[in-house]
């Protein structure tokens, strides 16, 4: 058997799932508006600086520790409720016609990402694709988060599930797809005979072209509202801008109670 496995962020959908979700978990209760600010400005952050191991690891605390104490089941719902909302706006065409394309071809279709399984699953049931991994949290007996996972698929470890599955399902790995944009997915890139480098940050893109992996970009979201994607430098300045604002503003009004 064959497969194809896509990457979620930023390689089937336009935004890391979590930020795409901000808006809705600030609206019902769920961020704080800090909170979303520093979760998008760090993104912004990996998206231009890159994200290692420790890196990941870092984000992972923070997404941890922000998720303590939430319900999983109010969690699931509150996903599946706002996912034509929050996602069907922000899938890139390209993957769509690249998902369609493996699935006439009788190809194994997988979506992979370090996202929890409360927004990887239903997004893979609403693309009609036929597997996912994805991050698992660990719940206490009231269905709580506890902060912990009992697997993170991120790095290596979505390379070592990619290798778990297809011994399960009798995949040949030589004969299959991965797509993603990251470089921390370079293990899982390796083990299959046709990478791809989807709109690669710098340095997938350097890997890319010195193993010669195809390059591919996409660069049409389906948008209700706007078809056209925003450009990420614009969207780092207006949010670096924003922060300073806050930050002028706030010793401004200092300064004047003062005098």
């Amino acid at each position: 058997m064959e497969a194809a496995f896509f990457d979620l962020d930023k390689t089937v959908i336009a935004k890391t799932s979590l930020i795409a979700y901000a808006p809705t978990l600030r609206k019902t209760g769920y961020l704080s508006i800090p909170m979303a600010l520093r979760t998008a400005w760090g993104h912004l952050l990996f998206k231009f600086f890159g994200a290692d191991e420790e890196s990941l690891e870092k984000a992972r605390k923070t997404a941890l520790r922000l998720a303590t104490g939430l319900n999983q089941q109010a969690m699931r719902r509150l996903v599946r409720d706002n996912l034509t909302e929050v996602i069907e706006p922000i899938v890139y065409d390209d993957a769509i016609d690249l998902i369609e394309e493996h699935k006439q071809k009788g190809h194994l279709l997988v979506l992979i990402s370090a996202s929890p399984t409360e927004i990887v699953e239903p997004l893979a049931e609403h693309l009609n694709i036929d597997d996912f991994i994805a991050t698992t949290p660990v719940v206490d007996s009231q269905g709580r988060y506890t902060g912990e996972v009992e697997f993170y698929a991120a790095g290596s470890n979505k390379a070592e599930a990619i290798i778990d599955l297809a011994e399960e399902k009798d995949i040949s790995l030589e004969n299959s797809w991965a797509y993603s944009d990251s470089s921390t997915d370079i293990p899982m890139l390796e083990l299959v005979g046709n990478p791809v480098a989807v709109n690669p940050d710098r340095e997938l893109k350097k890997e890319a072209e010195e193993r010669n992996w195809p390059i591919l970009e996409f660069v049409r979201p389906i948008a209700l509202g706007e078809r056209i994607p925003l450009n990420r430098r614009w969207i780092a300045v207006t949010i670096l801008t924003f922060l300073l604002g806050a930050g002028i503003v706030k010793t401004f009004k200092r300064f004047r109670s003062i005098n």
